[in-house]
């Protein structure tokens, strides 16, 4: 798995001092600053603690089988901003470097709010997923017709726990920024079927 999370603090600095500091039990392979600037911080064959208490497609121990991306950006706590245009495209290379290293499925790219949904809102509704996708790192549904009863179900199918408090916020999140209500309606779950019919 790759997991994108942005950092939540009100600097760089700090987040690369608290991502670094011993006994934190907080870290992630990398972290991109606003610049672009990419800091290496634990090998891609070790685990980091960047997940916490998560779930994604059944299983639970998610630090032990993901990578880690910290984005830096002051989260929705700080003054929560779009993410800039250099910081995007250095993001961009580092994800074509890891995916040509290891053979992640595209619908296991996700947000921390994705595995996370009752504690998480990161990267958040600002980050540009529809960018992503058009790369070739990620999904990006177009909608297809569903009712609304079947949400639970195809939720389950996609990878996220249907039982986990505020999953349909951070599946609007994710693919619906413009319009986050956390209530199921004809339009969410006809994206969500869309991304069912791009896995199957």
């Amino acid at each position: 798995m790759l997991v994108l999370h942005y950092t939540g603090m009100d600097s760089a600095a700090a987040a690369l001092a608290h991502l670094t500091e011993e006994g934190t039990k907080v870290s992630a392979h990398y972290m991109v600053d606003e610049a672009g600037e990419i800091y290496h911080l634990v090998d891609e064959d070790m685990r980091a603690w960047h997940a916490g208490e998560a779930f994604w497609r059944g299983h639970t121990d998610i630090n032990d089988r993901s990578i880690g991306i910290e984005i830096v950006n002051p989260g929705h706590e700080f003054g929560y901003r779009r993410f800039p245009e250099a910081q995007m495209a250095s993001l961009l290379d580092l994800m074509d470097e890891v995916l040509a290293r290891h053979p992640i499925p595209p619908r296991n790219t996700v947000g921390h709010s994705d595995i996370a949904p009752e504690r998480k809102r990161d990267p958040g509704e600002l980050f540009d997923w529809r960018r992503l996708a058009a790369e070739g790192i990620g999904l990006w549904p177009a909608p297809r017709g569903a009712e609304i009863d079947m949400m639970p179900i195809m939720l389950a199918a996609f990878g996220y726990d249907p039982g986990a408090e505020g999953v349909i916020t951070a599946f609007q999140r994710h693919f619906r920024p413009d319009r986050i209500t956390g209530e199921a309606d004809l339009e969410t779950v006809s994206l969500l079927n869309g991304l069912i019919e791009l896995i199957e």
